[in-house]
């Protein structure tokens, strides 16, 4: 197959996308590389439709690269994952209106296009946590203690464009980060940013049914096939804090040869599950079936994984794709 990954200088030696790349090509798939970023690009030329089998994105949000995607997709190209998903999950304002609108649990979300405009927010609010509506990768987020604390960042906050704030849920200082590919999930928890001096080694953990059906359901309701899901452990019970396309994957065993697997097979398929445009109930999706491994410590791997077909769990004996080889 040919396949084209747009990666932005931001990831130009990430091992995510790099270490897929290199797996794509061992064995025996072309892969072109664009860097929009850093590249003059004659669109006519780039978004030719027939010449790669799918285009993968791997780009920082506001970036230049969902806009080549886009183009791509509306020339009938395959995408991975759909262009106008990965549109309703980089926008955090938006993202909040679709997840909260379908029944997800995420905090109620403030969002202002001047930073002044935070000070309406009612003091009973906080403390708020403060980012930009297209951040990526931890940038900007503030944990804002009080009123008085927010007017002492406003001038930090100037240049950030449009701005979401939420209610802070409380919490241990680490956050659980959900992965989805190729159709099964992984956890691991890693310190919260919000919490630097929290002491959290980053590592794989158990995975529990709650957890699953909440990861299961956030790729049904955002339209996504390779994600990751930020999750909190509050007091009332699960938050879901963050959604992000084509995240980095860390601590998922075997994790280049599993997302190019992936992508090989989303290829194959014609491409991404569809964007839902209107606004069913959860209940309403077509279940998919999502095989969790169970993950008994930080060092084992899927061992005997359990099925999950959203919002029913039910216990099944699913065998994972080998680590290693293309799957045929």
């Amino acid at each position: 197959m040919r396949l084209c990954f747009l990666v932005e200088e931001h990831y130009r030696h990430d091992g995510m996308p790099n270490e897929v790349v290199r797996q794509l090509k061992a064995w025996g798939h072309r892969v072109d590389v664009l860097r929009p970023g850093g590249s003059l690009l004659r669109m006519s030329e780039a978004v030719d439709a027939g010449a790669h089998d799918a285009w993968v994105l791997k780009t920082v949000s506001g970036g230049p690269g969902l806009t080549l995607l886009e183009a791509a997709a509306a020339a009938g190209a395959t995408t991975v994952n759909d262009a106008r998903a990965i549109r309703g999950v980089r926008d955090k304002a938006l993202a909040a209106a679709i997840g909260r609108g379908r029944g997800l649990p995420l905090p109620p979300t403030y969002a202002v296009a001047r930073p002044e405009l935070l000070a309406q927010i009612p003091a009973s609010e906080y403390p708020l946590v403060v980012k930009p509506s297209d951040g990526s990768s931890g940038r900007a987020v503030h944990l804002v203690s009080s009123p008085e604390r927010l007017a002492a960042l406003l001038p930090e906050l100037a240049g950030e464009g449009m701005l979401v704030a939420q209610p802070y849920v409380p919490n241990s200082g680490t956050d659980l980060k959900v992965y989805a590919v190729g159709g099964e999930l992984f956890a691991t928890e890693r310190r919260s940013p919000l919490h630097p001096d929290t002491s959290v080694p980053e590592r794989l953990v158990p995975l529990s049914a709650e957890i699953a059906e909440i990861g299961a359901r956030v790729g049904e309701v955002y339209g996504l096939d390779l994600y990751g899901v930020d999750v909190l452990l509050g007091p009332d019970g699960p938050v879901v804090v963050d959604v992000n396309d084509f995240p980095s994957f860390r601590q998922v065993p075997d994790a280049a040869a599993r997302v190019a697997r992936a992508v090989l097979g989303l290829a194959r398929g014609a491409g991404s599950r569809p964007c839902p445009e209107a606004g069913p109930t959860l209940a309403q999706w077509p279940g998919r079936t999502v095989s969790i491994p169970v993950q008994a410590t930080a060092a084992t791997t899927a061992a005997a994984p359990t099925a999950i077909s959203p919002p029913a769990v039910t216990p099944a004996a699913v065998a994972p794709a080998a680590p290693t080889g293309e799957p045929v």
